[in-house]
């Protein structure tokens, strides 16, 4: 049984979607940020750096926080959504370092702050739609970012799903709203998403 202590954010998604899809036995766990219940010193025992998600497996006894590595723990672990790995980490790597950082940026100033900080608001989004164009470029021609549907893909897909609060037009980039309906229709994902619930709807462009 894997605890999962999450909210319901991308980076949390990603893990109860990745659950999902492996068919894991998991226990929601959930962390609430308005209540600032990632300081607590039970979760900063799991994640020191005081975000979520983090989880535990009790089958090995691991604790594991950093949605990126808690992927590649899981898709060891079973033996699944490792596509072509060595292009899956690339594309792992290049979520966790450019896709969730900037997007993340373009959420606080576009979404949250709008009005703000001029600057900030065209700086991000035009990185925004930078990453986009790359991630277009990428899929064209290919279902899923890294052969076969993967953790990569699992990881990209929740910060997809926030497109509106980018300001982005998801028609625009054709090959990325494929790719994005395709993960939407799956089961594991329709069940993931909504994690701890909420009654969020997979956002349809």
């Amino acid at each position: 049984m894997i605890d999962l202590y999450t909210s319901d954010t991308p980076n949390g998604r990603k893990i109860s979607i990745a659950l999902e899809e492996l068919g894991l036995p998991w226990t929601l766990r959930p962390v609430s940020l308005d209540k600032k219940e990632q300081f607590s010193p039970e979760f900063t025992a799991l994640s020191p750096n005081n975000k979520i998600p983090a989880i535990h497996d009790h089958e090995t006894g691991l604790s594991l926080f950093e949605s990126g590595a808690i992927l590649i723990y899981l898709s060891e672990k079973t033996g699944k959504l490792g596509g072509d790995r060595w292009d899956t980490l690339q594309w792992l790597m290049w979520q966790m370092g450019g896709v969730g950082p900037m997007l993340g940026q373009a959420h606080h100033f576009l979404f949250y702050n709008p009005g703000k900080a001029p600057y900030a608001e065209t700086r991000y989004h035009g990185e925004a739609e930078r990453l986009y164009g790359v991630l277009n470029a990428r899929l064209d021609g290919r279902e899923f970012m890294a052969g076969d549907y993967s953790i990569a893909d699992i990881a990209t897909w929740p910060w997809i799903a926030r497109f509106e609060r980018q300001q982005i037009d998801l028609h625009a980039f054709p090959n990325v709203l494929d790719w994005y309906r395709r993960i939407a229709a799956r089961p594991a994902v329709q069940r993931g998403y909504d994690v701890p619930e909420t009654g969020a709807a997979i956002p349809m462009p």
